[in-house]
């Protein structure tokens, strides 16, 4: 019988792929961004060098309600670009530990490192989406260029934004109907900008830090990423818009929104359904 390696598993894999992919797309420059991929028992148990606790190392939170559960989640201090060629020292698999202050060490960080110092945000979002969501067991957090420039331009307001957003194109409705999230420009790396963000988390699942990057969820590797792609498709043709003077002429009005809804069975936030146009001068 083949003896399975973790390092082999498609949860590594899927974990390669997308932190190349949001290193390629120019969202996680150097040590920026973070991922965490919350497994089951199940899928871990079938891997033979995951049995082991490895260390104990602390976290800065107390997330004993997820007492139990593992997950895949990149290293503190670590670049993207490096996840795909050293994934066993760039990342690593932990299981919460009963105390719910410490993380027992599976596998990965071969090197001594340690969950990404945003963890504990990571899991106070996890503990939201599962109330919402048990099926949800991504969270992705990075720096979308375009996104983040919308941060500094437009007023934080949830609805501005996300009125804009879905209007430059018809895919974003579809992608985010409860719309973004917004937080006020927060210290990173503390239980601050964790907190504010996973109550946020509890009506969307992407949330905008202001003049740094997004926080999004999702089911899976590739949803969370799309989930991205797509808010961050719509602020460059806003970018691109700005670029060739501004001027909005036609738009995705509101009808064309309510049309969109009606067509894929949306159910998105009504609050944000009616409000000023984007015409220039309407």
């Amino acid at each position: 019988m083949t003896q399975k390696k973790f390092i082999d598993s498609p949860y590594v894999e899927q974990m390669c792929k997308i932190t190349h992919g949001l290193y390629v797309h120019g969202w996680d420059e150097r040590n920026g961004g973070n991922v965490s991929y919350r497994l089951t028992e199940e899928e871990v148990s079938q891997y033979v060098d995951t049995d082991k606790v490895l260390r104990n190392e602390p976290i800065d939170f107390d997330a004993s309600e997820l007492a139990g559960q593992y997950y895949l989640v990149t290293g503190t201090g670590r670049y993207f670009k490096n996840v795909i060629d050293n994934p066993e020292g760039d990342a690593g698999l932990v299981q919460i530990a009963a105390d719910g202050h410490s993380v027992d060490i599976h596998w990965g960080y071969n090197d001594g490192a340690q969950p990404t110092s945003e963890f504990p945000a990571h899991l106070m979002t996890h503990i939201n989406r599962q109330h919402v969501d048990s099926k949800q067991r991504i969270v992705m957090h990075c720096h979308p260029t375009n996104l983040v420039a919308m941060s500094f331009t437009v007023p934080l307001n949830e609805k501005i934004m996300t009125r804009i957003l879905w209007k430059m194109q018809a895919e974003s409705i579809v992608v985010f109907p409860e719309g973004l999230g917004v937080i006020p420009y927060m210290t990173p790396g503390t239980n601050a900008i964790g907190e504010a963000t996973a109550e946020k988390m509890k009506d969307f699942r992407l949330v905008l830090w202001p003049q740094h990057g997004v926080f999004a969820a999702g089911d899976t590797m590739d949803e969370t990423f799309g989930l991205i792609e797509t808010i961050e498709k719509a602020a460059l043709i806003y970018t691109t818009i700005q670029s060739q003077g501004g001027n909005i002429l036609q738009e995705i009005t509101d009808t064309d929104l309510a049309d969109l809804t009606t067509r894929f069975g949306l159910k998105p936030n009504p609050e944000y359904m009616v409000g000023d146009s984007l015409v220039t001068g309407k």
